[in-house]
C-alpha cells in the first residue's frame, strides 16, 4: 500500500539480526540462500541464522525474535506471511521487517522497492533505512500490501497435495502455509464461477461505486494516498467498452455472489462478502536510502 515517511536508518555494526530462511527458498535456490547468508553473517556481528522446516517452526522462530530485526530471505509468500504473524500478534508497530527476495514469486518484493538480487538486498538490510508503509486489513484478519483483484488473474491456482501425500514435502508446507492465510471455505458445496462477468456490490467508505444490477468484469484495489485506497471497477459491456469506474477512500466491501480474491500471491476464497480497511504507516519495510 502506499508508503509513508522513514522514521529509521540502520547500522551493520549496531544491529542484531534473526535471519529466517524460508523452506521453499532453500530449496527452489540453495545458491542465492547462501550468497544472502554470507552476506548478513558478515555484515552484522552476532547475526542469528534460523532455518525452519514447516510453517510452525518460521512463526515461533519470529514470535522469539527478542529484540533481534527479523530478516526473511524467502518470496513473496513469504514476506505476506511474516507480515501476516506480526499483525495478528500485534507486533507491527514496533517491528521493522526485512526481505531478501529469493524463489519465483518475487514481483511484490519489487514492487515495494526491495532490491533484485541476493547481494544488493542484503547490502540494503544492513544498511537501508525503514519506511512505513500503509496495510490492507481484511474482516477476518487477512492482509493485503500491494494490489487486490477480483476475479484472481495470473494464474495462481490452489495447492494441492497428491492423494498418497508422498514424494512432494514441499506441497504439505505450501498447503499448511496457505491454511495460515486463506480463510476457511464455508460449509456445504458453493457453486463459484471461474470466469466472466460476476454481480457484485462495491462500496467505498460506505458510497456505492456498483450495484449488483450492473455485472463487472473486475474489481481492483490498489495503493491510493496515504490512508486510502484507489479502487477501479470495469463493467461488462457489450459492444462498445464501458468506462471503468473509480473511487479513493479507506475502507471498501464487495459484496454479491460468492468470489474469489488474489491478495498479493494468495488467492482467497470463495466469499460472499469482504470489507478491507487501509491501517496508514501500520508496517515497515527497511529499504535502500535514496
Amino acid at each position: 500500500m502506499a508508503e509513508v515517511a522513514t522514521s529509521r536508518t540502520f547500522s551493520a555494526t549496531s544491529d542484531q539480526l534473526l535471519v529466517v530462511i524460508d523452506p521453499v527458498a532453500r530449496r527452489t535456490d540453495g545458491e542465492s540462500v547462501r550468497i544472502a547468508k554470507d552476506v548478513l553473517s558478515a555484515g552484522a556481528a552476532g547475526a542469528k541464522v534460523c532455518l525452519p522446516d514447516d510453517p510452525e517452526e518460521f512463526a515461533r522462530a519470529l514470535a522469539r525474535r527478542g529484540s533481534r530485526r527479523p530478516v526473511v530471505v524467502g518470496d513473496d509468500r513469504a514476506l505476506v506471511r511474516a507480515v501476516t504473524l506480526l499483525h495478528r500478534r500485534r507486533e507491527l508497530a514496533g517491528c521493522a521487517l526485512s526481505l531478501v527476495p529469493v524463489g519465483g514469486a518475487v514481483s511484490l518484493a519489487r514492487s515495494l522497492g526491495v532490491p533484485a538480487g541476493a547481494v544488493a538486498a542484503a547490502r540494503a538490510v544492513l544498511d537501508g533505512a525503514e519506511r512505513r508503509m500503509d496495510l490492507l486489513v481484511d474482516d477476518s484478519d487477512g492482509v493485503v500490501l500491494g494490489t487486490l483483484r477480483i476475479p484472481p488473474v495470473g494464474g495462481v491456482t490452489p495447492v494441492r497435495e497428491a492423494a498418497d501425500g508422498t514424494g512432494r514435502p514441499w506441497l504439505r508446507t505450501y498447503r499448511s502455509l496457505v491454511r495460515t492465510l486463506v480463510p476457511a471455505r464455508p460449509s456445504g458445496t458453493v457453486s463459484v464461477p471461474e470466469g466472466g462477468p460476476a454481480r457484485l456490490r462495491v462500496e467505498v467508505d460506505g458510497e456505492t461505486l456498483v450495484d449488483l444490477g450492473q455485472p463487472v468484469e473486475s474489481v481492483s484495489v490498489m495503493p491510493g494516498a496515504p490512508g486510502r485506497a484507489q479502487v477501479e471497477v470495469r463493467p461488462a459491456s457489450v459492444g462498445a467498452e464501458a468506462s471503468p469506474l473509480s473511487a479513493e477512500g479507506r475502507t471498501v466491501t464487495v459484496s454479491g455472489a460468492h468470489f474469489r480474491y488474489r491478495a498479493d500471491a494468495v488467492v482467497s476464497g470463495p466469499v460472499r462478502t469482504r470489507t478491507w480497511e487501509v491501517r496508514e504507516g501500520a508496517w515497515g519495510l527497511v529499504l535502500p536510502t535514496r
